[in-house]
C-alpha cells in the first residue's frame, strides 16, 4: 500500500471541504460569532464613547482593531465544540480505519476555522464602515493586517485544538474562550493603557493582545509601526508553535 502521506494534501482537502460544509450548513453560526463584537461596537462608540479620551479623531477607529480579535476568540470555541462532538460520536475512529493521514482531521477543523473567522471579521469590518470607519491603509497595509488576523486566529485555533480534544463534556470544550475574548478589555484595545493603575497597565502593556492591536491600528491609521508587528508576530507564532506540538500530542493520547 503507498504511504498515505503521499495523499496528504489530497486527504486535508477533504477533511477541509466536510468541516466547510457544516459551516455552510449552519450560517448561523457565523452571525453569533459576530453578534456580541458587533454589540461592543455599538456600546462603547454611541454610550461610552464620548467620555472615552484616546487622543484618535474617530473612536471606532481606535476601537475596531479590539474587535476584531474578539470575533476571532468568539469564533474559535466552535472548532473546540466540533472537535469534542466528532471525538464524542466515534467520528475519529471511523477515520482512522481508512488510509489517510491522521493529522488531516485536525487540519480540516484548523482551516474551516481561519475561513469561518475571516468571514465573522469582514462582517465586522463593514458594519465598523457603516459606522464611520475610515482607513488610510493601502493594500499592502490591508494585507499585512489580514495576515497578522490570520496567524493570531490559527495560534487560538490550535489552542481550541487543545480544549476540544481534552474536554469532558460540549461546554467544558466552549468554556476555554472565555479568557480570550475577554483578554482585550486589559489591554489597550478601548482605552490607552496610561490611565490604568500601575500594576493593571504592567500587565496590559506586556501581554500579547496589545501588541497585536497597537501594531494593526498603526497600520490601518497607515502609522509607523515600529517593533510592534514583530513582537506582536513573534507572540503569534510563538503561542501556534507551543499549542500546535500540545495539540499534536493530545491528539495522539486520544487515538
Amino acid at each position: 500500500m503507498e504511504s498515505t502521506n503521499k495523499y496528504f494534501f489530497k486527504d486535508m482537502s477533504i477533511m477541509f471541504g466536510r468541516s466547510m460544509r457544516h459551516i455552510f450548513r449552519s450560517m448561523d453560526t457565523i452571525i453569533t460569532v459576530s453578534i456580541t463584537p458587533i454589540a461592543i461596537m455599538l456600546l462603547f462608540v454611541y454610550v461610552f464613547g464620548g467620555a472615552i479620551e484616546t487622543g484618535a479623531e474617530n473612536y471606532i477607529d481606535y476601537l475596531l482593531p479590539g474587535v476584531m480579535l474578539m470575533t476571532i476568540g468568539s469564533g474559535i470555541a466552535y472548532v473546540a465544540y466540533r472537535l469534542f462532538t466528532d471525538k464524542d460520536r466515534g467520528i475519529f475512529e471511523r477515520f482512522h480505519s481508512m488510509p489517510i493521514a491522521r493529522s488531516t482531521v485536525l487540519w480540516g477543523h484548523v482551516l474551516t476555522s481561519l475561513i469561518s473567522n475571516g468571514i465573522s471579521v469582514v462582517v465586522i469590518i463593514f458594519v465598523a464602515l457603516l459606522m464611520g470607519f475610515r482607513s488610510s491603509a493601502g493594500i499592502l497595509e490591508w494585507l499585512t493586517v489580514f495576515g497578522i488576523l490570520g496567524v493570531f486566529t490559527l495560534a487560538l485555533t490550535w489552542i481550541a485544538v487543545i480544549a476540544g480534544l481534552a474536554a469532558k463534556t460540549p461546554d467544558g470544550a466552549g468554556a476555554f474562550s472565555y479568557p480570550i475574548i475577554f483578554l482585550p478589555f486589559i489591554s489597550s484595545a478601548f482605552v490607552p493603557t496610561d490611565t490604568m493603575p500601575s500594576a493593571v497597565r504592567i500587565f496590559a502593556e506586556n501581554q500579547p493582545v496589545t501588541k497585536i492591536v497597537e501594531a494593526i491600528r498603526n497600520l490601518l491609521s497607515n502609522q509607523p509601526v515600529g517593533n510592534d508587528i514583530w513582537i506582536a508576530l513573534t507572540w503569534c507564532v510563538g503561542i501556534m508553535l507551543v499549542a500546535y506540538i500540545i495539540a499534536m500530542r493530545t491528539y495522539k493520547k486520544c487515538v
